[in-house]
């Protein structure tokens, strides 16, 4: 059985974290030649540096799992320079309209870090200064981190990726990119196997099992209900319509092999739970009941008009 394949690889700019894009962009396949790979999680086309890709599914799908809580590390290039309060906002969970991020580890950097030039230089207004910020999250929304920054009034203009778990873009250069050693994959299989362990198994009624770190529930949860769930009747049905409680349950219960009357003298009255008066054993109902002199079999013996002539109307 041939070895499982894990490669770290600084993205550069503008390049697509698939290996294919219909409108001629460069993507992954660029840049790594290592058939039957694919990235773990994504990182935006104008985003840049550390990307894992692997032949090995269900340890890309633990870490792209946001569940598992996989720390991302983020160098972050603002327009401005970012308050206290800006700061404690990040840390606290930003409100993106969509709904409030989770804490993040943020920090301002003294200095700017030591980093390869970019194929297309920052844009950025001469009168007004720019800053470094360090951002760690584990959520995986859409666009998360300049959404956050850009919340709290400091939008940015380069954004970088350094590290996933205990794993560093270090002294890669864009568009190179290195095997994991065997200590690095044996530490990061065995701190996913930590944390699914740690992950405690709650029901929800729209999903089937959800798992959240350390077994702690969201408060937006909804608890599986008791009895688990009955998937025959709406929530809303009235009395007597699920299975065993109403006419129809009723009638299979008595093993009569028919439906209980609604009403007697009616159509549905011809489905008498005996199987219907006069009907040869094992014969397929009928639906109508036994003919009434004068009248139509079923009805409720109405007598009929004159002799030849035409019915009287109403009144």
């Amino acid at each position: 059985m041939p070895r499982m394949r894990y490669i770290l690889l600084n993205k550069p700019y503008e390049v697509l974290t698939q290996f294919t894009d219909e409108n001629g962009r460069q993507t992954l396949k660029d840049f790594v030649s290592v058939p039957n790979i694919y990235p773990v999680g994504r990182l935006d086309y104008d985003s840049e540096g550390l990307v894992l890709l692997t032949d090995d599914k269900q340890l890309q799908h633990r870490l792209s799992e946001p569940r598992f809580k996989v720390p991302k590390t983020y160098w972050v290039q603002v327009e401005g320079v970012p308050t206290e309060e800006a700061l404690a906002t990040l840390r606290r969970g930003v409100d993106l309209k969509t709904g409030f991020t989770t804490p993040a580890e943020a920090e301002l950097l003294p200095d700017a870090p030591q980093l390869w030039e970019r194929s297309k230089p920052v844009r950025f207004r001469a009168n007004i200064p720019t800053s470094w910020v360090q951002i760690r999250i584990s959520q995986g929304m859409n666009r998360q981190v300049r959404k956050m920054t850009a919340a709290v009034g400091f939008p940015t203009l380069r954004l970088v990726r350094v590290q996933l778990a205990d794993l560093k873009v270090a002294d890669l250069q864009p568009g190179q990119w290195r095997e994991l050693t065997e200590k690095e994959v044996q530490a990061l299989t065995e701190d996913m196997a930590a944390q699914t362990a740690a992950a405690g198994t709650f029901k929800t009624p729209n999903k089937g099992s959800e798992y959240w770190p350390g077994g702690i529930r969201p408060a937006n949860a909804k608890p599986a209900p008791t009895g688990g769930f009955n998937r025959t009747a709406p929530k809303s049905a009235p009395e007597g319509t699920k299975r065993g409680t109403g006419s129809r349950g009723a009638g299979r219960a008595a093993g009569t092999g028919s439906f209980a009357p609604k009403s007697a003298g009616g159509k549905s009255g011809g489905k008498a739970a005996t199987g219907g008066a006069g009907r040869k054993p094992g014969a397929k109902p009928t639906g109508r009941g036994p003919a009434t002199p004068g009248g139509r079999p079923g009805s409720t013996g109405r007598k009929p008009g004159p002799t030849g002539g035409k019915r009287s109307g109403r009144g």
